[in-house]
């Protein structure tokens, strides 16, 4: 199992990066994919996922309105493109992937992490 992420960088207060999330070694039509992010001195904090089955999205409150994810089934991609940066959104960003075949409401399987990208957002 590998997720490898990318895209990070450093970008000005209202700009945009558009982050990637390349998959392999597993289904992964069977999976959810998330991504979290890390702040200096504070905890990862889930902000956004999707369950590939079932093409189903959800976002933190920080991110609401801002990020959107999508996949690219074909090549097992999944994306998080971020609009109006702005400082708090400094860290760095990682992407997640637990089993999660559809009509799954809870799992305890493992999750496979990335080895993150760092974002910078400048003011």
């Amino acid at each position: 199992v590998q997720l490898v992420e990318s895209g990070g960088g450093l970008v000005r207060t209202g700009g945009s990066l558009k982050l990637s999330c390349a998959t392999s070694g597993f289904r992964f039509n069977n999976y959810k994919i998330g991504w979290f992010r890390q702040a200096p001195g504070k905890e990862r904090e889930g902000i956004s996922n999707i369950t590939i089955s079932e093409a189903t999205t959800t976002y933190a409150d920080s991110v609401k309105g801002r990020f959107t994810i999508s996949s690219d089934n074909s090549k097992s991609t999944v994306y998080l493109q971020m609009n109006s940066l702005g400082p708090d959104d400094t860290g760095v960003y990682y992407c997640a992937a637990q089993l999660w075949p559809r009509g799954t409401v809870a799992s305890n399987t493992s999750i496979y992490w990335g080895q993150g990208t760092q974002v910078t957002v400048s003011s």
